[in-house]
């Protein structure tokens, strides 16, 4: 390799300056009476490290290669600004009596190497990486140390400026604004605990912080109330949104990047009688799509709904309530259907999840995107299948219904209680019933309950009161595996690990067509389903307690008995 050869490569593997690295490559070596430059450009190299190590070598300098950031602690960095650290490509590496050894890209920055020896009043000793390793740990190791949350509660007031802490937050930079570095930790503890929602509440005298994990809400930690403008004006910045409105609620989205995972969180700002309350709904877009197998449904409906997906025209309807798993089951559907000889159009309100081969539309009201405006144009595009997010309005609904009786397969999510509720909900929209009766072939309601630990599920012997509940006898109990939640260390002492589908499909046939025609209720045409052979939630619930997958108090919470 060429003295030039190695200038390059060492200019690129670290922070070195050009003139640098010819002063150091011209210097004569101590242990060579050739120059360093000399010495290197006689040797054969395969990697930048190479080149690093070896010019290490002839300058009496340590040089590692593999960093092992878990042992970095995280109390070396504490007073160590991170933009300070990446735009000197400096890291506190290990602590000992009177010297602290530091990682750099640079060994000759003198400067540096000086602000840590005044910062730790100790002698300092640089260990050579080079630059993208040193940058790598950096973020490993503030990441690290962004993700503990312990001492929130014991927050001094007296670290923050907050006579005007809308211009601070706007100017600051993560160094000097602490607010910042509570939220982004806010933030990194939610996704680690795959929290749903992040609530920030604010109250007469203080507030909340508040995370949503598998469907309930657990309390975090609770600001000092002179925090809140603070933290509210900061996560609006982090939205876009205007942080001088303070009488109107306002929507936003703040795309992250959390240990390499693309997180995408929607904001809801809503002024209340005591400041302005945040939702943040988290949405991990590196999620992969799950099939409609992996989700809980049935073997009985998954035969079904198979069927239902298999049909060329006619509309499948998923209804639930906010949160219960529709659009996961909708893309799990689309995931079984997504073909190369069929053309699938989708309008969503988001887009929470990308399909390879499927066109996914993304509402936006301002500029007249509706689902009814998204679903028009789709009819010119030639599809096959459409899946319209969520029916909203008559509109939307005439729409769908005009392309499945068209020859398209149409997807869509309703708000309704239960299957058969889906049917009044319609005709209350103002759909005529006959049209609603030849259009829609199947209807799945679904809720979500959560998985027991299987570390710490413990056998249950129910009591009178719950095998009533049940409908079983105390027999059938006996030869089945109900459980109780207990808690752990591996669930956080909840007792429960994830969540579950219970699900209720109804296929629509002759009988419940005239019942529609007809006007009827939904309890008149759940019944009727029922008659045909259809499991309703409590159903499914009742089997997945007996197989030891939830609990009764489960069941009980997210279902009633049918009547």
């Amino acid at each position: 390799m060429a003295s030039v050869d190695v200038q390059t490569i060492l200019a690129k593997a670290t922070s070195l300056s050009q003139d640098q690295i010819r002063s150091i490559l011209g210097n004569q070596s101590v242990v060579r009476p050739v120059t360093v430059g000399e010495a290197l450009s006689a040797k054969e190299f395969s990697s930048a490290d190479e080149v690093v190590a070896d010019l290490c070598k002839e300058l009496g300098l340590d040089f590692i290669k593999d960093i092992p950031v878990s042992d970095i602690s995280v109390d070396l960095i504490r007073d160590l600004p991170i933009n300070y650290a990446k735009q000197h490509q400096v890291l506190p590496y290990k602590e000992e009596q009177d010297v602290v050894t530091a990682l750099t890209s640079n060994p000759v920055n003198l400067k540096a190497l000086d602000d840590l020896r005044v910062l730790f009043g100790k002698r300092i000793k640089p260990l050579v990486t080079t630059s993208s390793r040193v940058q790598d740990a950096i973020n490993k190791v503030y990441e690290k140390s962004t993700a503990n949350l312990s001492g929130l509660d014991e927050i001094d007031e007296a670290d923050y400026d907050l006579d005007d802490p809308i211009v601070d937050l706007l100017e600051a930079g993560e160094d000097d604004a602490p607010v910042i570095k509570m939220v982004n930790s806010l933030l990194f503890r939610a996704v680690k605990e795959k929290a749903s929602d992040i609530h920030i509440e604010p109250y007469e005298k203080d507030m909340v912080v508040r995370f949503r994990t598998d469907g309930i809400l657990f309390d975090v930690f609770k600001p000092p109330k002179k925090l809140q403008n603070a933290i509210t004006s900061r996560i609006k910045v982090m939205a876009n949104l205007n942080i001088a409105e303070k009488r109107l609620p306002q929507d936003g989205r703040i795309p992250l990047k959390v240990g390499g995972k693309d997180i995408d969180i929607r904001l809801s700002c809503v002024p209340t009688a005591h400041g302005e309350r945040l939702v943040m709904r988290i949405q991990d877009r590196s999620n992969i799509v799950l099939e409609l197998e992996q989700l809980g449904f049935s073997q009985e409906n998954l035969v079904r709904m198979d069927d239902l997906l298999a049909r060329s025209y006619g509309i499948f309807l998923v209804t639930g309530p906010t949160g219960s798993g529709k659009s996961t089951t909708l893309y799990g559907s689309l995931s079984k259907l997504n073909k190369p000889d069929v053309n699938i159009l989708t309008v969503e309100d988001p887009v929470e999840q990308r399909i390879h081969g499927i066109g996914q539309v993304q509402t936006n009201a301002k500029i007249g995107l509706t689902f009814a405006a998204g679903l028009r144009s789709f009819l010119r595009q030639d599809p096959d299948i459409i899946m319209v997010g969520e029916i909203r309005d008559l509109e939307t609904a005439e729409l769908a219904i005009q392309a499945s009786l068209t020859g398209h397969l149409v997807l869509s999510t309703l708000h309704t209680n239960d299957s058969a509720g889906s049917f009044p909900r319609l005709i209350d929209f103002g759909v005529e019933p006959f049209l609603i009766a030849t259009s829609i072939m199947g209807v799945v309601a679904q809720r979500l309950v959560r998985i027991l630990c299987p570390h710490c599920k413990a056998p249950h012997e129910a009591s009178d009161f719950e095998l009533q509940l049940l409908g079983i006898t105390r027999a059938q109990a006996k030869a089945a595996h109900i459980c109780k939640a207990m808690g752990c260390n591996h669930c956080g002492q909840k007792g429960y690990s994830g969540r579950t589908t219970i699900s209720e499909l109804m296929v629509v046939t002759d009988d419940i067509r005239s019942l529609i025609m007809q006007r009827k209720d939904g309890n008149t045409i759940k019944k009727q389903a029922v008659n045909n052979g259809m499991k309703t939630f409590r159903d499914h619930g009742v089997q997945k307690v007996l197989a030891g997958v939830t609990t009764i108090e489960e069941l009980t919470s997210n279902t009633q008995l049918d009547i």
